[in-house]
């Protein structure tokens, strides 16, 4: 939760004429007015419920109303809105305004002209044109309101950063590679992801690690692309062929299959010959610690040529997933049969 005071980030607004705070999800804050902006849902009942919480905190007698935009009937807003006999602050939380009623725009319009004391007013948009010249005038600075953007986490890291905050808030420790096998395992859907995480904070003693998650989520995790990988590159060419089976028939897409491959074999390839450990030599490489250990218990019974050969059949089968042939999955079986036998002649 960020503090009260904030100033507009530089830059992105200046671009964009946005005249208030744009703000992610972790750091929103009180304000006459509060946008959560975005398509993202799972970040903004975080953010919307971090704001209760903080609210709530400083004054326990906190009233909380809720309206659907949609259904609105003309008038509920300055209703609620208006002072009560012994002065509460107030938090009135507006859904659905991507789909709001004309009778909730002329009313937000008005309210944004002369907002209550001690109100805080959350508007949730979850995207497209309804609702425009609402948006742009709190956008414009009336009402004195912020921006919380809630846009579709699309990247690994991203979700990696938001399964973290989750520990982090709770007050738990997460190993990397936990933190990545359980990303990998509910990759497409981060209310799973969200609920995994509360799982395991709920559930799970002491420190979270790959050892924990693989025990709660085992069945998912085992078919992800990196346990395809892990397989393969410790040569065990059978099991790999499977794992592939499995998360192919589980929907896996064949190009992030490649991908995960490749991150593990080039970051072996950039560990290989290097001397030294510790965070000095990692961070030369751009690595985590982390990374270079596993890299190094990776790559026994390797050689050079085997990985060359690797990273050779790597670039080919990256370019067949992507249309240079017509069957993907032959040319994935294929990269798990040079991969397991470690870049080396296939008898």
């Amino acid at each position: 939760m960020a503090a009260r005071s904030g100033a507009t980030r530089a830059g992105a607004s200046a671009r964009t004429k946005v005249a208030i705070p744009q703000l992610a999800w972790n750091e929103v804050r009180p304000a006459p007015v509060v946008l959560i902006s975005g398509a993202e849902t799972v970040l903004a009942e975080r953010a919307s419920g971090m704001l209760r919480d903080f609210l709530r905190s400083e004054d326990p007698s906190l009233e909380v109303s809720d309206l659907e935009a949609d259904g609105y009937r003309r008038g509920e807003l300055l209703t609620l809105a208006s002072p009560s006999l012994f002065g509460e602050p107030r938090l009135i939380r507006v859904g659905a305004v991507e789909r709001a009623s004309d009778d909730f725009l002329a009313d937000a319009l008005e309210y944004l002209e002369q907002t209550a004391e001690s109100t805080t007013l959350v508007l949730r948009h979850a995207g497209g044109q309804r609702g425009k010249k609402l948006l742009d005038a709190i956008r414009a600075g009336t009402g004195r309101g912020v921006e919380i953007v809630c846009a579709e986490l699309k990247k690994d890291v991203e979700k990696q950063d938001f399964a973290a905050a989750e520990f982090r808030a709770a007050g738990r420790k997460v190993n990397p590679r936990a933190l990545r096998s359980l990303v990998a395992a509910f990759a497409d859907d981060l209310a799973e992801l969200s609920a995994a995480c509360r799982q395991l904070i709920a559930d799970a003693p002491d420190e979270i690690t790959d050892a924990v998650v693989a025990k709660y989520y085992g069945g998912r995790i085992e078919t992800n692309a990196f346990a395809v990988a892990d397989a393969a590159i410790a040569g065990r060419h059978g099991e790999a062929l499977i794992a592939l089976r499995h998360a192919l028939d589980s929907g896996a897409d064949p190009v992030p299959i490649v991908a995960a491959f490749a991150m593990k074999v080039r970051t072996m390839a950039k560990v290989s010959g290097v001397r030294g450990g510790g965070p000095q030599v990692a961070s030369s490489l751009g690595l985590a610690p982390w990374q270079v250990d596993r890299a190094r218990r990776d790559l026994a019974g390797w050689s050079d040529e085997g990985l060359r050969r690797a990273i050779q059949s790597l670039a080919a089968a990256d370019a067949a997933v992507k249309g240079a042939e017509r069957d993907p999955v032959f040319a994935l079986e294929r990269l798990v049969g040079i991969i397991a036998a470690r870049g080396r002649d296939l008898v």
